[in-house]
């Protein structure tokens, strides 16, 4: 009887840290397409109502960025056409996690 306790226990508590950390990754989602010149083009949209901090890297070249609340970035495309979707790499936190890329105050 007391194992059985234990055993409940220990899985609501397993369940309940997984569930938060689900809860505590930004919501983006990424567009991809061809140009006209077709070169491979990305695009992050920021799902959430705090202001993210971003990257796109292609080639080991990133391009870091702000993201408003609930807004698209602007379309970053590749250099050669023979670079696809895969060759991208993106990554997007909260800016409040990481203050070195907070505005200057002046």
């Amino acid at each position: 009887m007391m194992v059985n306790n234990i055993v409940k226990t220990l899985a609501s508590f397993t369940i309940l840290i997984l569930a938060t950390s689900a809860f505590s990754q930004p919501k983006f989602s990424l567009i991809h397409q061809r140009n006209d010149q077709n070169l491979a083009e990305i695009q992050i949209k920021n799902n959430t109502l705090e202001t993210l901090i971003c990257y796109v890297a292609i080639d080991g070249h990133k391009i870091y960025f702000r993201l408003p609340a609930n807004q698209p970035s602007t379309w970053y495309n590749a250099t050669d056409p023979r670079y696809n979707f895969s060759n991208f790499s993106t990554w997007c936190d909260y800016l409040s996690l990481h203050p070195r890329y907070m505005p200057k105050k002046r």
